[in-house]
């Protein structure tokens, strides 16, 4: 069973982001404050479960948290500063919209940046090894999908309600077919490099 954390503290949260490797859509962030004697056996890292599975957990960590809240940053500020400072960002913003302020703050992932003056600890698959991660993993990733298949509504032929953004072969061929979107990350590949042999 997963850790709730290495220090037990009742307002350590957890914080963690979805949609990093996407070319469409934001990057969506969650921080997580459980309770300290919070326990479940499903809980586990958003990857590694079924859509099933995470939209029967949200409600439920959304309803036992001392403390979560959930953040996005768009596209236009992703490529402004780059999808890595634009992950510690919406991290950022979840946690200074907590109601309860964190005394600890553990990440998943190796990279950050100190929020305030609260200690933190990077946790490389910390979304697999600790509940209030993988409780943040499952919050980001269930609430960016539901925006992918809000926008969906408006862009369909890109398919986001299925690929959500990520770099799949239909959606690759939509953005040939059709262009992009003020959706779309326009600092990323988004086509695919192409090999051009000397004739």
């Amino acid at each position: 069973m997963l850790k709730l954390s290495f220090t037990l503290d009742p307002f350590e949260c957890g914080t963690d982001e979805a949609g990093r490797g996407c070319l469409a859509g934001p990057v969506t962030a969650a921080a997580v404050i459980l309770p300290e004697k919070f326990e479940n056996l499903m809980l586990n890292d958003s990857k590694l479960l079924s859509q099933a599975k995470r939209d029967f957990l949200k409600p439920i960590i959304e309803r036992e948290a001392v403390s979560f809240a959930i953040a996005h940053v768009h596209p236009e500020e992703i490529d402004d500063i780059n999808i890595l400072n634009a992950s510690i960002l919406a991290m950022h913003k979840a946690i200074a919209r907590l109601q309860t302020a964190p005394k600890f703050i553990s990440v998943d992932g190796n990279r950050f940046k100190p929020f305030a003056d609260v200690p933190h600890e990077t946790i490389i698959k910390g979304d697999s090894k600790l509940l209030n991660i993988a409780a943040a993993s499952i919050l980001a990733k269930t609430s960016r999908d539901a925006y992918m298949c809000q926008i969906h509504e408006e862009f369909p032929m890109y398919n986001w309600k299925q690929n959500k953004g990520y770099p799949t072969k239909e959606h690759r061929e939509a953005i040939n077919k059709y262009g992009i979107t003020p959706y779309h990350r326009k600092t990323f590949r988004l086509m695919p490099q192409q090999l051009h042999l000397p004739l």
